[in-house]
């Protein structure tokens, strides 16, 4: 029996496999609005038999997206696009979940294809904000440091966006505190150096996760999975380390999270990571061990290396990006390579692989 494709329970839902299509920015927005484009790349994974489909990384505030192309969640206006994709994908048999982002001081860039400058404000750009006013790299405007007003309002934009995520009818919502982004800055000493109540120690740094996480419970029901997504470690010296991640992880258990999503690296300019397939499963690993489910993400590919992480207790779940591009059919492929039972849509039943 394929242990990818066994279900999974978390809280009042469950999964049908262990695949989970990650959150993937495709900077087609305008104004925060989705839009056709996302309902079809959407649509498409859930089509495919993935368990789990997200949203991409949507913007609690307009300042909190990377690109003016980001998704948005900051408006009620933004809520019925969004519904319309979470019901088709739950349609499909999949389950339709969000990750709610803020990027700090790595907001206010241009489109990738573009060539991701930083914008000024007279090229549609805005200002940045960040737990201190230093700037990700070298000859980018240094982000404005935030104050206890501002980081208030941050814990509100989630709470708020929370709200939207459940109106628009997602089921599971994975806050992102990885890649360099605003809550992930709060995290690293590289990127925080306050001298009040959210920097310094470790207490003190993670203490706005804790609190957006707070605010987030007190909208989404104890019915429903809450993810959190982190860089589990920030691959430079005197950053924050694995030994960090597994910490966290037994706060976020004790704190009611389901799951972390492992991730690394984005926090830095002059990272070198070591890039191969799976690079980051070990983090899933580690932080696993602290009784918290975790997903593995990073470079995984083929249905062997995916069946392998879930059979021998790496992570619970395992999240896949760019082969998902390349094949939103990864789960027929997968289910076909591993000899497993694999529901397929009934408009797609003269395509099955013969047995």
């Amino acid at each position: 029996m394929s242990s990818l494709f066994s279900p999974l329970t978390i809280r009042s839902l469950t999964l049908r496999n262990r695949v989970v299509v990650s959150p993937m920015c495709q900077y087609s927005a305008k104004d925060g609005f989705a839009n056709d484009w996302h309902l079809v790349h959407l649509g498409a994974m859930a089509v495919g038999g993935a368990a789990l489909v997200f949203v991409e990384a949507t913007g609690v505030s307009p300042e909190g997206r990377i690109t003016p192309g980001c998704l948005g969640i900051w408006h009620d206006e933004h809520i019925n696009m969004l519904k319309r994709i979470a019901v088709f994908i739950e349609q499909q048999g999949a389950i339709p979940g969000i990750q709610l982002a803020h990027a700090g001081r790595k907001a206010s860039h241009d489109l990738p294809w573009k060539g991701a400058a930083q914008l000024k404000e007279e090229e549609g750009g805005w200002t940045t904000v960040a737990p201190s006013a230093i700037a990700f790299s070298e000859g980018e405007l240094p982000p404005i440091a935030l104050d206890n007003a501002g980081i208030l309002k941050v814990v509100e934009d989630f709470s708020k966006a929370t709200q939207r995520a459940l109106d628009a009818g997602f089921k599971i919502v994975e806050i992102h505190a990885a890649h360099g982004y605003l809550l992930n800055e709060f995290l690293s000493p590289l990127s925080n150096q306050r001298t009040d109540e959210y920097g310094g120690s470790f207490d003190n740094r993670i203490r706005l996760l804790l609190k957006v996480i707070e605010a987030v419970q007190k909208v989404w029901p104890k019915s429903l999975p809450l993810f959190v997504r982190i860089s589990a470690t920030d691959w430079v010296e005197g950053g924050w380390t694995i030994n960090d991640s597994v910490k966290l992880g037994t706060i976020l258990k004790e704190k009611g999270v389901d799951l972390i999503d492992c991730s690394s690296g984005g926090n830095d300019a002059s990272a070198r990571i070591p890039l191969q397939p799976g690079y980051q499963v070990r983090f899933a690993e580690a932080v696993r061990e602290t009784g918290i489910m975790t997903g593995a993400v990073g470079l995984i590919t083929e249905a062997k290396q995916a069946e392998s992480i879930i059979r021998e207790g790496k992570a619970d779940l395992v999240f896949l990006a760019r082969e998902m591009l390349r094949n939103p059919h990864f789960a027929y492929y997968a289910a076909n390579e591993l000899d497993a039972e694999h529901l397929w849509p009934n408009q797609y039943l003269r395509a099955r692989f013969k047995k």
